[in-house]
């Protein structure tokens, strides 16, 4: 299992990586292992409001469809439309091709209370 040290993650297998102001969201290699081959993605507008703790969007594999949680709120000012075309980006190369959307955070501080890469992989090996 594949764990950057310089993102944070939360519970529901979310990454997240700081970028001048604003963060780029993904899920975790541990994530696309255990839901398989994924077969599409569905992802919010640009322009769109997340709200922390909920869904918004999902991820469809061969064996089942997983919702994508918003590790923090704020608007979404990118998404990443090649997985559309290519939803197995997930699959292949979790943290740099598939990540999912670029969200300007309500609140930056919130970033700092997400998973260490050390916390994550704690969290994982208990469930």
């Amino acid at each position: 299992m594949s764990l950057p040290n310089d993102l944070f993650y939360t519970k529901e297998h979310e990454w997240v990586k700081k970028e001048d102001g604003k963060v780029r969201i993904g899920i975790t290699d541990f994530a696309q292992d255990e839901l398989g081959d994924i077969v599409f993605v569905e992802l919010p507008e640009v322009g769109d409001e997340l709200e922390a703790d909920e869904p918004f969007g999902s991820v469809e594999s061969v064996k089942t469809v997983s919702e994508l949680y918003a590790p923090i709120s704020g608007k979404v000012v990118e998404i990443n439309e090649e997985l559309e075309d290519s939803p197995e980006f997930v699959n292949e190369s979790p943290y740099d091709k598939a990540w999912m959307v670029v969200v300007e955070p309500a609140d930056p501080s919130d970033v700092d209370e997400l998973l260490s890469a050390e916390q994550y992989e704690a969290a994982v090996k208990k469930d």
